[in-house]
């Protein structure tokens, strides 16, 4: 699995390379936001870990780039601006996860397991190669979404949220639940990065069609129905 490291801080990015090498990983570098965007969209990596604050081109930045160039992989951003705004400014950017230094690195290597496996939703039966749900297609096999013949474009994980909700039509799914199985940590009551990503999914998934499928229950989370 290969990763992709964009941090201008050459004994950080040593630090991050040596370590998730001896943890199994092949590292890609790059010091600045255009060659991390450049090298994310020609070598298209598992994952890229992305520095936010870069001179020239900002994490931010090169993160709207990459996916403004078609670049579906997943972005984890590493910064010391922790606020929940700073937060919410990466993931509307397309970022897929937030880390803040300083951090353990045992906790970048959970987050990094976290979005480049598929959330462990169970089931005994084979495995399905789509889901489907009023007009609502999503092909497991591609990692695309399609609604009345139109693709929707997703991200990594918008596109592991829209699983979760897929595979659990009509049943109200608390904030806790999906931080588990989406982000595999436990629920931060500091963060409102559940609905930040509930907020894109409407976004591509209803607000130019209908019937609405994801609906708010307010005090309880989220369920996807076609009910209003």
């Amino acid at each position: 699995m290969r990763i992709l490291v964009v941090e201008d801080e050459p004994k950080v990015a040593a630090f991050l390379k040596q370590g998730l090498e001896e943890s199994g990983y092949a590292v890609l570098s790059a010091y600045d936001g255009p060659q991390g965007r450049d090298l994310a969209l020609r070598e298209a990596p598992d994952l890229v870990l992305l520095d936010v604050v870069m001179p020239g081109m900002n994490g931010v930045e090169t993160c709207r780039a990459i996916r403004a160039g078609g670049g579906r992989m997943p972005i984890l951003m590493l910064t010391a601006l922790g606020t929940t705004d700073d937060k919410v400014l990466g993931l509307d950017a397309g970022a897929d996860d937030y880390l803040v230094k300083p951090f353990e690195f045992k906790e970048l290597l959970a987050r990094v397991r976290s979005l480049t496996r598929r959330p462990p939703y169970g089931g005994d039966g084979p495995e399905e190669s789509a889901l489907e749900y009023h007009g609502l297609r999503l092909d497991l096999q591609r990692k695309e979404a399609v609604r009345e013949g139109q693709r929707i474009p997703l991200t990594a994980k918008e596109f592991a949220l829209l699983e979760f909700l897929m595979r659990n039509p009509g049943k109200v799914l608390s904030r806790a639940l999906i931080s588990e199985r989406v982000w595999d940590i436990r629920f931060d009551t500091g963060t409102n990065v559940v609905d930040s990503y509930i907020k894109f999914l409407r976004k591509k998934v209803d607000r130019d069609f209908g019937p609405k499928l994801i609906h708010t229950r307010v005090g309880l989370g989220y369920i996807l129905t076609a009910e209003p």
